[in-house]
């Protein structure tokens, strides 16, 4: 091999590795862009079979059928949000208000009544936190609030991008097909095709089990909230259900979420006869609700949207985590579920792809 023919193809590597290095340089420029497009892929996948009753048992044209979805979404956007604002305007006028020592005589008197309780039972919890200052940072409290408050007009930015893409792809579901299928070689597009179809049925039926899934948690976390008059019982409710969006860490985060919230509820009243109880019935509650979800409604929505095993759905959210975080527990499955179509269009004869796919 002769010094200019190996020079060409050390060049053509360098400018191969340099082209895909800029590629994705770009992308990383443009990650909220792309961000956009995938919330707006998986709304059109939500509406998909929204769209396809209008259309189909209620005769409507597509674009009508689009637009009155779209006004659903919108509408309870809209109801979200009057849930939501009223209460973030109110907490946001008393922490640009607080008066920090009186909060946290307040949260040192619920301190001490806790401590008091163990120390009953040998458990002294504060000689345990009396090293910690956690709330000498509330005085920053009102920082934090403008910091947010500012980031609103950012927020309706993405949120009107979000909608702008969302209708199209509704309207005109090949425009996605057609952007893929432009990297696709001729000879593989018929399978490509089929495997589109497929992967679109199954993560439609996967994203609406898991608004299923949500309700059910919401509807259970609302009656207990409000079985025992704690404030704001519907906007902790949503908050706690939607965590469970995430896999494992999120029931975890909306339990402490919920105990916090309900013990601060009742500050100032008597720990033993009512903080404690109050509490407990609460939590009670919710872990009756974390059953039902693991026992009942994800095993449904995994064997019945996805086609998956529950362990082989269990290792795969574990290995997204560890893989990237919780954003991978998140996509774990979509992801999976979509390559499982593929393998099974393109490598049908594998011994293991036909093990995993033999559900599909």
């Amino acid at each position: 091999m002769s010094s200019k023919i190996l020079a060409n193809g050390i060049l053509r590597a360098l400018l191969m590795v340099a082209g895909i290095l800029a590629v994705l340089y770009f992308l990383y420029l443009i990650k909220s862009v792309l961000i956009y497009v995938i919330i707006a892929a998986v709304l059109s996948l939500i509406a998909r079979p929204i769209i396809k009753f209008l259309k189909k048992k209620i005769k409507f044209p597509n674009t009508l059928a689009v637009v009155v979805t779209m006004t659903l979404f919108m509408l309870s956007l809209f109801g979200l949000i009057r849930l939501f604002v009223p209460l973030i305007l109110k907490q946001g006028k008393n922490l640009s208000l607080l008066d920090t020592s009186e909060f946290k005589q307040d949260i040192e008197y619920l301190f001490r009544q806790t401590n008091a309780y163990f120390l009953e039972r040998g458990i002294d919890l504060l000689d345990q936190f009396k090293n910690l200052d956690i709330l000498s940072n509330f005085k920053n409290i009102p920082d934090v609030l403008n910091t947010i408050l500012g980031g609103i007009g950012s927020l309706s930015m993405a949120l009107f991008s979000i909608l702008f893409i969302s209708f199209f792809f509704m309207k005109d579901n090949l425009i996605l097909h057609n952007t893929l299928f432009s990297f696709i070689p001729d000879s593989k597009e018929q399978r490509m095709t089929k495997s589109l179809e497929t992967i679109k049925e199954l993560l439609s039926r996967y994203f609406i089990g898991l608004v299923l899934q949500i309700t059910i948690l919401f509807i259970i976390y609302t009656l207990v909230l409000a079985l025992f008059d704690v404030e704001n019982a519907l906007v902790i409710a949503f908050l706690c259900a939607l965590l469970n969006l995430i896999p494992y860490i999120g029931p975890l985060i909306g339990g402490f979420l919920m105990l916090l919230l309900t013990m601060t509820e009742n500050i100032g009243m008597d720990f033993q006869t009512i903080i404690l109880p109050t509490t407990l019935y609460v939590m009670s509650g919710y872990i009756l609700a974390q059953l039902i979800d693991n026992f009942l409604s994800q095993p449904l929505i995994f064997s019945k949207s996805v086609k998956s095993h529950p362990l082989e759905i269990f290792l795969v959210i574990i290995i997204g985590g560890i893989l990237f975080n919780i954003a991978g527990m998140v996509v774990a499955v979509p992801c999976y579920t979509a390559t499982k179509v593929i393998l099974k269009e393109f490598l049908s004869q594998n011994k293991i792809v036909k093990s995993l796919t033999k559900d599909l």
